[in-house]
């Protein structure tokens, strides 16, 4: 459990300096395990496998939250469905998509809108801090470039627009999936 909740809780910056220190082509274990398959041991090199660490160590680092966030609405379902989906005859697998799933739909609904919500706000300090010369054509994204372009360029009213255009389009999208999700499931958030 400690392996998938810490991430959540510590910092990005020691989040990004043990995925450094992970696939490290010097002292890493990745570099060992890939060099052993034959596969590029430098993956925080390579422009094409920046997506997929990213992606991963997101997964890993926002995992554990999640699972606390279900596990606390799986915890509020009342204990009297389970005993008559037993009394029924009703399977784990039976239990878990006649009691479970609904139990937790409200719930399910109200973390994938605040996911969408933030999705174009992708983590700006884990891109930066994984971003190097060799990886930049691909780790390149919305915030990383606007603080290169207000901050380090000081062309403040082009990085202004650019952060009002991110935030239309993500609060565009949050009220499209809030609308879908009121349509399909009945729950929203407003």
């Amino acid at each position: 459990q400690m392996v998938t909740y810490a991430p959540h809780f510590i910092s990005t910056v020691i989040v990004v300096s043990m995925l450094i220190l992970i696939f490290s082509p010097r002292i890493g274990f990745m570099a060992d395990v890939l060099g052993f398959f034959g596969m590029d041991s430098n993956l925080l090199a390579d422009p094409d496998a920046f997506r997929s660490v990213y992606v991963w160590s997101d997964i890993w680092q926002t995992a554990g939250y999640s699972a606390i966030i279900y596990m606390a609405a799986l915890a509020g379902i009342d204990v009297s469905l389970y005993e008559a989906a037993r009394l029924d005859g009703a399977s784990r697998l039976q239990k878990i998509w006649h009691v479970d799933l609904p139990g937790i739909a409200p719930t399910v609904v109200v973390v994938m809108i605040l996911s969408v919500g933030s999705v174009m706000a992708i983590g700006f300090e884990k891109a930066f801090l994984l971003q190097n010369p060799l990886n930049l054509s691909q780790s390149e994204i919305i915030a990383t470039y606007t603080y290169k372009i207000g901050l380090l360029n000081a062309d403040f009213s082009l990085a202004t627009a650019i952060g009002l255009f991110n935030s239309v389009i993500n609060l565009i999208l949050l009220l499209a999936v809030n609308t879908v999700s009121k349509r399909v499931t009945g729950n929203g958030l407003w």
